[in-house]
């Protein structure tokens, strides 16, 4: 099995400052990986990096060809990224902006019915049909976070990098979005997502990478958040809920 991201001793300097240091690991088809850790831990510039946004010492590779080596319209079709934010500058219509997703493998001036197709899949999956000609300007945060992952989910790349895609949205929608992505990764894509919250990470992902401080502490399933990392990576004390076969973590007093 080729993997579909592969970092080998990854570090990235901002500023002078190493703000990720010597990260390596595979992230194979099918596979959700959520990237977890505190604040200023470099989550978002591992996605960066990985997205060939930050400029990064050692290795990476999309399907087994170096980031460098790919072309922005092939890093395109490859790897898809959502970024913390969802700021829009112009008012275009949803469909439209859903459609811009569509840019990397569409060749003509306007969209083939296979691109209007994805476009529709996308913007039903995301639940923002009824929105679909409204200016995207005029939607809530939320709104927007779903409109910004449909636009993604339409390029239909394989590898999705999203960061924070459950942030400004409601209990129901954050369950909705990750359904999403745990789908994409069953279909024989993946998934790699920083989430903050670590229920719904532990939840949703085949594997958890913890950064502390831009190194890489730990990798591995949900049984990797014991009480003593947890305390040392995000000075917490937690308490633990058994829920059927699920466990649930409680953040209950800072250290």
């Amino acid at each position: 099995m080729t993997a579909l991201a592969q970092l080998s001793d990854v570090s990235v300097r901002l500023g002078g400052r190493e703000v990720l240091s010597g990260v390596s690991l595979d992230v194979n088809p099918g596979e959700f990986l959520a990237v977890i850790g505190p604040n200023g831990a470099g989550k978002t510039t591992l996605l960066k990096a990985l997205a060939g946004l930050l400029p990064s010492g050692g290795q990476i590779a999309i399907e087994s060809t170096p980031l460098p080596l790919l072309s922005l319209a092939d890093r395109a079709r490859k790897l898809a990224y959502l970024p913390q934010g969802h700021t829009f500058f112009w008012p275009l219509p949803v469909e439209e902006v859903v459609g811009l997703g569509r840019l990397p493998r569409n060749h003509g001036a306007d969209l083939s019915e296979a691109d209007r197709e994805a476009v529709r899949r996308a913007i039903e999956a995301t639940q923002v049909t009824e929105y679909a000609a409204r200016p995207v300007t005029t939607l809530s945060g939320g709104e927007r976070a779903r409109v910004a992952l449909a636009r993604v989910l339409a390029t239909e790349a394989p590898l999705i990098l999203a960061d924070e895609p459950t942030a400004s949205l409601d209990p129901r929608y954050q369950i909705v979005i990750l359904d999403i992505l745990r789908r994409h990764a069953a279909a024989g894509g993946a998934v790699i997502a920083v989430l903050h919250d670590l229920n719904l990470a532990s939840r949703y992902a085949d594997r958890l990478l913890l950064l502390d401080r831009g190194k890489a502490v730990a990798t591995g399933r949900a049984e990797m958040l014991t009480d003593e990392v947890l305390a040392e990576t995000f000075g917490v004390e937690v308490k633990r809920v058994q829920l059927g076969q699920e466990q649930a973590i409680l953040p209950w007093s800072a250290h």
